[in-house]
């Protein structure tokens, strides 16, 4: 039983010397892999290309920041000149409407004035009407008093021969009295003639200077229409080069987002990769001292079955 014993005892230890012996020829090539990777120059190499990579990486995110930056201020400074262009595009629309409010003035005094001057001449063409039908009484009147005259002429005449002396004091009075009416007459017609000609005057005048002030409310607003058209212009223009410039920061900004990803995946692949290899040196380092650990026991079994072994010998 002591021989089997030993035999089975032989053939584990056999079993687990291979095993160490295995494991250690197998550590060998792991350290000298290790050492040729440590002192090797295209680790280094491809250490150094990793870190000027991940430098330039880091440069381009500083220039992108940068232009980040820049565009933010130009942004800022687009939206302060487009709000300067609103703000004067509000006041040449304020502009405008008091220039169409004056102009719907102007238009209104216009159309007063032609209805003044359509009333004037409705009210010069009836003082012609009536100073015509006044001169046609006038001249009736005229005629009969000029009847009266030739008839009151031959009653003298025929008067003549008689012997009372007669004087004509009242048919003198009476022309005087005629004559006088006459003139007061055609005093009054001139002078309401000569003020109608004054009143047609100054609404010609006042017809003119509505016409020439409605011609310059014309030209100011056609001046203010073109200065809208070419704020609008600018307005478009730069809404456009804004959102291009967004349009091409978010472009850039998608493209740094993607690489900032790829560099954190390949980051997080060699943290994983690392600990991995980590673990597995971890995992042989216990397997050694196991192996070593249970070689000493092996040992010390067989020193002392061979020193028991010999001893009765002895």
């Amino acid at each position: 039983e002591e021989s089997l014993q030993m035999w089975d005892l032989n053939k584990r230890l056999e079993a687990y010397l291979a095993r160490v012996k295995f494991l250690e020829e197998e550590n060998e090539v792991l350290r000298a892999e290790i050492q040729s990777a440590k002192s090797s120059p295209t680790g280094d190499s491809w250490r150094a290309k990793y870190e000027e990579e991940l430098r330039a990486l880091r440069d381009a995110l500083d220039h992108a920041f940068r232009e980040k930056c820049t565009a933010e201020l130009a942004r800022d400074n687009l939206y302060e000149e487009v709000q300067q262009v609103k703000s004067r595009c509000q006041k040449e629309q304020a502009a405008r409407e008091e220039a169409k409010k004056q102009l719907s003035l102007s238009r209104k005094e216009l159309e007063e004035e032609r209805r003044a001057q359509i009333w004037l001449k409705e009210r010069a063409v009836q003082l012609e009407k009536e100073v015509e039908a006044l001169l046609e009484v006038h001249e009736e009147e005229k005629a009969g008093l000029d009847q009266e005259i030739a008839s009151f002429s031959q009653s003298l005449e025929s008067f003549r021969c008689a012997p009372v002396a007669f004087q004509p004091v009242e048919v003198e009075d009476y022309s005087k009295r005629l004559s006088e009416i006459w003139k007061g007459a055609v005093e009054t017609y001139k002078t309401e003639v000569s003020q109608l000609e004054g009143s047609l005057c100054q609404a010609k005048e006042n017809l003119w200077k509505a016409v020439e002030d409605n011609q310059q409310s014309q030209l100011q607003l056609q001046h203010l229409e073109k200065d809208l058209a070419g704020l609008k212009a600018r307005k478009e223009m730069l809404e456009e080069s804004l959102a291009r410039q967004w349009q091409e920061q978010r472009g850039e900004a998608e493209k740094f987002q993607l690489a900032m990803e790829a560099l954190e995946q390949e980051k997080q692949t060699l943290r994983v990769q690392i600990a991995q290899v980590l673990e597995d040196r971890q995992q042989l380092m216990h397997l050694k001292m196991s192996l070593s650990l249970e070689v000493a026991t092996y040992r010390t079994l067989l020193e002392a079955e061979s020193t028991r072994l010999q001893m009765p010998a002895g």
